[in-house]
C-alpha cells in the first residue's frame, strides 16, 4: 500500500481477527510531532533546576537565599531551604493539575488535536512571561501558564498516541513522550550549563529558549490528524474511517473500524465518565493508575531532575561542576529512555519495572551510605574519586528509572482504560501525577535540610513497595490491542483483580461490531 514501509503490524482480536496495519510514515511523523509535548515538559522540568542554582537569578528573585548559599554557617543540606524558590518550581505543578480538569473535557468534546493545539498556546505565553519577568510576580504567573500548557498537553498527547499506534509497536511509540521528556531535561541542563557563563541576564535566556519546544508543539498540533477513536467518540464516523485507512496504510480497515465503532457506542451510554469510573469493574484500572502516579513521583526521580545543579552543588560541587554532573545525568536519562522504546514490547512492561527495582533500590542505598559518611553539616569535601561514585551512582539510578516507571507510568494507564471512561481515567492519571509531584518539589529543600542524607533511604524503602505492587498486582498488556482491554483478556486472568469482575455487567465487542453483555 502506498505510504507504508514493508513493516506490518497486526493485532490479534480476541475472535481470532487480524486487524492489518502497515506501520505508516504518516504514525511516525504524527507520533514525533504530539511528543513534542515531552519535549516542552521535560525542558520545564530541568530549566529550574539549573536557573535555581544561578546566582544572577537569586540575586534578582531569592536575594535571602543568595545570603546563605554563600555563608559557611549555614547547614550543607540547607543552603537552599526556602518556599518561595520551592514555589517557583512547584507552581507549574499545581497548575497542572486545576488544568487537567479542564482538559479533560477538552480531549473528550474538542478531540485530542485541538487539546494539544490549547496546550501549545498555553506555553507560548508562559514562555513570554517568563524570559521577560521583571517581578516574583511575573516569574510566577508565567510558570502557571506552563503548568497549564503540561496540564493540557499531558491529558492529550498519551491517549493521542496510544490511540493511533498499531498494537505491536504502541509500546513503543507511547514512550515518544517520555524520550521528548528526556530530550526537553537533557536540553535545559545542556542550556543552563551555557547561559551560566551569562551575566546577567543568562537565567532569561535558558527561560525563553523553552519557546522552542513550545512552537514545536503547537505547529505539530495545526497539522496531525485526529485520531479515529476521538473522531468516531464524536459522531464523525467517515471522517474516522478515511483516518484510519490513512494511517494503518490500507483499506482493509473493516474489523478495527467496527470495534471502535462498537466501543465509541458503549462510550456514548457512559453520561458520567467519572462517576463510572468509581464502578466496581473499573475498579483495577483506576487503582493501577493512581498508584502508578504516586509511585513514580515516591521513587525520588523528580527531586533529582528538579533539583540536580542545587543537589551537586550541596554535595561539594563547584557551580561549573554541578550543572556538568546534571548534564551526564540528562544524557544517561535520554539513553536509558531508548533503552525502553526497544525493549517494552518485547520484553514486556512487568519485566522493566521489576528488573529496574532492584537496580534503584541499590543505587539508592549506596548513595546514602555515601553522603552519610562523607557529607556532615560543616564538611562538604566529598572529594574527587567519592564525587564521581555519587554521580555514577545518580547515573545507575536515572537509567533503571528511565526505561521502567518513567515512561511505564504513562503507558499503562493510557491503554488499559476503556473508551468510555479513557479520557476521565487520563485525567485522573495526570491529576494525580501532578499532585505528587507538587508535593515533592514543594517539599524535596526542605526535606533535604531535615533528612539529609537519609533522604535516599526515604525513596529506596518507596521503590521496595512499589516493586512488590508490581509483583502482585500489576498484569501484563503486551500486545493486547487497546480496544480489547477487556475482563476477559486481562482482568479476569488476574489472580487478584478477577474478584471485581464476577457478578458485574460489562460489555465485550466481537468481531462485527455487536455488543455483548455478560
Amino acid at each position: 500500500m502506498a505510504g507504508g514501509f514493508s513493516v506490518s503490524a497486526s493485532a490479534s482480536a480476541s475472535s481470532g481477527t487480524e486487524f492489518e496495519a502497515k506501520i505508516t510514515p504518516i504514525v511516525i511523523i504524527s507520533c514525533i510531532m504530539a511528543a513534542t509535548g515531552g519535549l516542552m515538559f521535560g525542558y520545564d522540568v530541568g530549566i529550574s533546576g539549573g536557573v535555581t542554582s544561578m546566582d544572577d537569578f537569586l540575586r534578582e528573585f531569592f536575594p535571602t537565599v543568595l545570603k546563605k548559599k554563600h555563608e559557611d554557617k549555614e547547614s550543607n543540606y540547607c543552603k537552599y531551604d526556602n518556599q518561595g524558590l520551592q514555589l517557583f518550581t512547584s507552581s507549574l505543578y499545581l497548575a497542572g493539575l486545576t488544568a487537567t480538569f479542564f482538559a479533560s473535557y477538552t480531549t473528550r468534546r474538542l478531540g485530542r488535536r485541538l487539546t494539544m493545539l490549547i496546550a501549545g498556546v498555553f506555553f507560548i505565553v508562559g514562555v513570554i512571561f517568563n524570559g521577560a519577568a521583571q517581578n516574583l510576580t511575573m516569574l510566577i504567573i508565567g510558570r502557571i501558564l506552563l503548568g497549564c500548557g503540561v496540564g493540557f498537553a499531558n491529558q492529550a498527547v498519551p491517549l493521542f498516541l496510544s490511540e493511533i499506534a498499531p498494537t505491536r509497536i504502541r509500546g513503543g511509540l507511547n514512550i515518544l513522550f517520555q524520550l521528548n521528556v528526556t530530550i526537553g531535561i537533557l536540553f535545559a541542563n545542556l542550556v543552563n550549563y551555557g547561559t551560566a557563563k551569562i551575566h546577567p541576564w543568562g537565567w532569561r535566556l535558558s527561560l525563553s529558549l523553552a519557546g522552542i519546544p513550545a512552537g514545536l508543539l503547537t505547529l505539530g498540533a495545526l497539522f496531525v490528524v485526529d485520531t479515529p477513536n476521538s473522531l468516531i467518540e464524536r459522531g464523525r464516523l467517515e471522517d474516522g474511517k478515511a483516518v484510519l485507512k490513512k494511517i494503518r496504510g490500507t483499506d482493509n480497515v473493516e474489523p478495527e473500524f467496527n470495534e471502535i465503532v462498537a466501543a465509541s457506542r458503549v462510550a456514548q451510554e457512559v453520561k458520567h465518565p467519572f462517576r463510572n469510573l468509581l464502578q466496581r469493574r473499573n475498579r483495577p484500572q483506576l487503582v493501577i493508575a493512581v498508584l502508578l502516579q504516586i509511585f513514580q513521583q515516591f521513587a525520588g526521580i523528580n527531586a533529582i531532575m528538579f533539583y540536580a545543579p542545587v543537589l551537586f552543588n550541596t554535595l561539594g560541587f563547584q557551580s561549573d561542576a554541578s550543572l556538568y554532573s546534571a548534564v551526564i545525568t540528562g544524557a544517561v536519562n535520554l539513553l536509558a529512555t531508548l533503552v525502553s522504546v526497544y525493549s517494552v514490547d518485547r520484553v514486556g512492561r512487568r519485566m522493566l519495572l521489576l528488573e529496574a527495582g532492584v537496580q534503584m533500590f541499590l543505587s539508592q542505598v549506596a548513595i546514602a551510605v555515601v553522603l552519610g559518611i562523607k557529607v556532615t553539616d560543616r564538611s562538604d569535601n566529598l572529594g574527587h574519586g567519592w564525587a564521581i561514585m555519587v554521580v555514577v551512582m545518580v547515573c545507575i539510578y536515572v537509567s533503571s528509572f528511565a526505561w521502567s516507571w518513567g515512561p511505564l507510568a504513562w503507558l499503562i494507564p493510557s491503554e488499559t482504560f476503556p473508551l468510555e471512561t479513557r479520557s476521565a481515567g487520563q485525567s485522573i492519571t495526570v491529576c494525580v501525577n501532578l499532585l505528587f509531584t507538587f508535593v515533592i518539589a514543594q517539599a524535596f529543600l526542605s526535606m533535604l535540610c531535615h533528612l539529609k542524607y537519609a533522604i535516599f533511604a526515604f525513596f529506596s524503602a518507596w521503590v521496595v513497595v512499589m516493586s512488590l505492587f508490581v509483583l502482585f498486582f500489576l498484569p501484563e498488556t503486551k500486545n493486547v490491542p487497546i480496544e480489547e482491554m477487556t475482563a476477559e483478556r486481562v482482568w479476569k486472568q488476574h489472580w487478584f483483580w478477577q474478584r471485581f469482575m464476577d457478578g458485574d455487567n460489562h460489555h465485550i465487542v466481537n468481531s462485527a461490531g455487536k455488543i455483548n453483555t455478560v
